[in-house]
C-alpha cells in the first residue's frame, strides 16, 4: 500500500476546513483511505512544514499525488463537480514516429503536451513524485512503462522513437554536461543508487529504445534517463510527456493518470493537446484517449448487496461523489462515465462499492443473515494446531519458512536425488533461492539454524507446515499439499534421544501406543525401523511406520482427502510416515552448520 506526504496546512486550506487531525482521520476512512501519521508533533520547532502521511488502496493510482487526494476529497465532500477531462485541438498535431527495431525492446508508445503550465515548488515536486510512484507501483520498477517529461521550447517536432545499438548514439544525461554513448551510461550509472537498479531492464539488449527530436537531439533513453538538453525546470511552461512500454493496457494508465492530474495546472484547466503515434506499419494513433467510458449499475443489484433502498436518481448522486458522472437511465438502471483517472472500475461490483463507500460503510443497515452457519476449522488445522502447542510446551521454538527453496537446497544439500516427478519447480524463478516447492521441512529448519548460530545452546526448532509434490491423479492442480511435521535439535551432541523423545510425547498426544513391529497381535500403532536414507548418518536413521486397521465405512470422510494414504493402510497394514535420525555431517556441511544436530519428519495427515 503506497503511502503519500501531503502538506497539512496546504490541504486543509484547498478543503476549505480546519479539520483537527482526529476529524480528518475519519474523512479518510469515510472515502477508503488511511491516514498515517501526522507529523506536527515530530517537526515542532524546526523548519519542516508539518505533514499528513495518508495509506493509499494500491489500485487507486489517481490518489497518489497532493493534486489526486485534493480533487477525490473536495468531489467527496460536494464542493467541486468532477472535472471534464478533454483533448485541444491544435492547428498541428506534433508527430512520434516508430521504427521496427522498437518492437524488439519497448514497442508501445505514448505522449502528450501540457500546454502554458505555471508550476510552483510544490507542484513541480508533486510532479516528480508521481512520476516515481507510477514507476514503482504500476510500472514494477520502470519493467513494464516508464515516461520522460521534456521542455518542449527546446525540442522540434516531429520526433522519432528508435531502437539503436548502444555504441551508435551519444548524448548528454540529465544533470550533466558530457556526452556518454550507451554503454558508457551503464558503466557511469552501474554503482549509483537511484539508476543503478534500472540498469539491467536493457542491459543486454542488442539495442537500446532511443528518441529523437527533428534535429537528431537526443531527448531520452527509457527506461534509464533523459537528456539535460531537454530537462524541464520551474520556468518551463511547455511540457512534452513520452511513455514507451511492454504493454498496452498500463501505457495508457499511466499516460492519463499523469497528465489528469496535472493538466490543472495549464492556462485551460483539463485541457491536454494531443500527439500523433506513427507506427511502423503505418498505423497511427492519436494519443492519448480521455475519453470516459461507458457502462452501467442496476439499482437492483446495488441495494442488494448493500442493503439499501435508494432508487436511480439517488445511486447517482453517490457515484457523482466518487469522481463518476453519472444519471438515471431506467426504472433499474444507472448510465455512468468512468473517467479515465478510474482505472480501477472494472465490473458493476467495483460500482456497488463506490456507492456503498459514498454512502458511509458504517450507516449501511444492519440485518441478521437468512440463513445460519456454523464454520468449524478443517480438521487437518485443528490437528496442527494441537501439535504446535505440545512441542512448544516441550521447549521448542517454532520456525516459518517460505514454502519456495533452491533446488540445491531441496536436493544436493539434503544427499537426496532429484528423480523429476516429485518436486514442483517453478518456470521462471525471480532468483535462485525460489527454484522448487519444498518437499520436506528440514531444509528450512536448518536454514534457520544456520542464521541464528549466535543463540545459546542447545537449539531446538521445528515447524508445522505444508510440503508440496507433482500428482498427476489431481486432475485440475496436478499437485498436492501435505501437513507434515518437523524438528531439528542441535547441540554440542547430536542427543538422538531428545527428538526421540519429541517423537514419543506426539505420539501420546495422539493417543497412538508405540508397538513392536512383529506384535502381529496389535492392530494399531507406530514403531520404529532402522532405515538407510542420506540425508542421515549411516546406521543413525530410523524410518516411522504406522499400522492402523482400515477406517470404517461410517468414519471414512477423516481419510477422503487421502485416498493414496487409505489404500497405503489397508486392513492392519504398515506404511512408513517419517524419518529421524542423525543428520549426515555432509549435510550439516552444507547448511554451514558446524554442530551435530538429530533431526525429525512425519506426515501429520496420516493420523487424522
Amino acid at each position: 500500500m503506497p503511502t503519500v506526504s501531503v502538506d497539512k496546512a496546504q490541504l486543509l486550506e484547498q478543503l476549505g476546513e480546519n479539520y483537527t487531525t482526529e476529524q480528518f482521520d475519519e474523512l479518510c476512512f469515510q472515502f477508503g483511505i488511511e491516514l498515517d501519521d501526522d507529523t506536527t508533533e515530530e517537526v515542532k520547532g524546526t523548519d519542516e512544514r508539518p505533514q499528513f502521511k495518508i495509506d493509499i488502496p494500491a489500485n487507486r493510482y489517481d490518489l497518489l499525488c497532493f493534486e489526486g487526494i485534493l480533487r477525490a476529497l473536495r468531489i467527496f465532500l460536494g464542493k467541486d463537480q468532477p472535472p471534464n477531462y478533454r483533448l485541444s485541438k491544435p492547428s498541428e498535431l506534433l508527430t512520434m514516429k516508430l521504427t521496427p527495431d522498437t518492437a524488439k525492446i519497448r514497442p508501445y508508445f505514448s505522449g502528450a503536451v501540457l500546454r502554458n503550465v505555471r508550476f510552483t515548488p510544490e507542484s513541480y515536486k508533486s510532479f516528480i513524485d508521481l512520476q516515481d510512484k507510477l514507476h514503482q507501483n504500476l510500472a514494477r520498477r520502470r519493467t513494464l512503462v516508464s515516461m520522460g517529461t521534456h521542455d518542449l521550447d527546446t525540442i522540434e517536432a516531429p520526433f522519432t522513437y528508435e531502437a539503436l545499438a548502444p555504441e551508435s548514439f551519444k548524448f548528454a544525461p540529465l544533470n550533466r554536461t558530457d556526452e556518454f554513448t550507451g554503454n558508457q551510461l551503464m558503466e557511469l550509472y552501474e554503482k549509483d543508487q537511484h539508476l543503478g537498479k534500472y540498469l539491467h531492464i536493457i542491459r543486454d539488449s542488442p539495442v537500446y529504445p532511443i528518441i529523437f527530436d527533428h534535429q537528431r537531439r537526443v531527448m531520452s533513453m527509457p527506461p534509464i534517463i533523459n537528456s539535460n538538453h531537454s530537462k524541464i525546470t520551474l520556468d518551463t511552461r511547455n511540457v512534452f510527456l513520452d511513455v514507451t512500454a511492454l504493454d498496452k493496457t498500463k501505457l495508457d494508465i499511466v499516460t492519463n493518470i499523469l497528465v489528469a492530474m496535472f493538466s490543472e495546472y495549464c492556462a485551460e484547466p483539463f485541457s491536454v493537446e494531443p500527439i500523433r503515434v506513427v507506427y511502423p506499419d503505418g498505423r497511427e494513433e492519436i494519443q492519448p484517449d480521455l475519453s470516459p467510458r461507458r457502462t452501467s449499475v442496476r439499482p437492483s443489484y446495488v441495494n442488494r448487496c448493500t442493503g439499501l433502498d435508494h432508487d436511480a436518481s439517488h445511486i447517482a448522486h453517490l457515484l457523482q461523489r466518487m469522481g463518476h458522472s453519472a444519471s438515471p437511465g431506467g426504472p433499474d438502471e444507472v448510465l455512468v462515465d468512468v473517467p479515465v483517472t478510474r482505472p480501477d472500475i472494472l465490473q458493476e461490483c467495483d460500482l456497488m462499492e463506490d456507492v456503498a463507500v459514498a454512502h458511509g460503510f458504517d450507516n449501511l443497515p444492519k440485518t441478521f443473515p437468512a440463513t445460519n452457519s456454523v464454520g468449524v476449522p478443517l480438521a487437518i488445522n485443528q490437528l496442527s494446531d494441537i501439535i504446535r502447542h505440545q512441542c512448544a510446551y516441550a521447549g521448542w521454538t517454532e520456525t516459518l519458512p517460505l514454502i519456495l527453496c533452491s533446488h540445491d537446497e531441496n536436493f544436493k544439500y539434503m544427499n537426496r536425488i532429484d528423480d523429476k516427478n516429485t518436486a514442483i519447480v517453478l518456470g521462471n524463478p525471480k532468483t535462485a533461492e525460489f527454484q522448487v516447492v519444498r518437499t520436506s521441512l528440514l531444509p528450512g529448519i536448518l536454514k534457520t539454524l544456520r542464521e541464528n548460530k549466535k543463540h545459546s545452546l542447545p537449539m531446538q526448532v521445528f515447524e508445522v507446515s505444508d510440503i508440496a509434490f507433482k500428482d498427476p491423479s489431481e486432475k485440475q492442480r496436478m499437485s498436492r499439499n501435505e501437513r507434515h511435521v518437523g524438528a531439528v535439535y542441535c547441540n554440542k551432541s547430536a542427543d538422538f534421544e531428545i527428538v526421540h523423545g519429541l517423537l514419543d510425547k506426539l505420539m501420546a498426544t495422539l493417543s497412538i501406543p508405540h508397538i513392536h513391529r512383529n506384535d502381529n497381535q496389535a492392530d494399531s500403532g507406530y514403531y520404529l525401523k532402522e532405515d538407510d536414507n542420506a540425508t542421515y548418518f549411516p546406521d543413525r536413521a530410523a524410518a516411522i511406520y504406522l499400522r492402523r486397521p482400515k477406517h470404517p465405512k461410517s468414519n471414512e470422510s477423516a481419510l477422503d482427502s487421502l485416498p493414496s494414504l487409505r489404500d497405503a493402510l489397508g486392513d492392519n497394514q504398515d506404511v512408513k510416515v517419517g524419518t529421524l535420525g542423525v543428520l549426515h555431517p555432509d549435510v550439516l556441511h552444507h547448511f554451514e552448520i558446524s554442530l551435530p544436530c538429530s533431526a525429525l519428519e512425519f506426515n501429520l495427515e496420516a493420523f487424522l
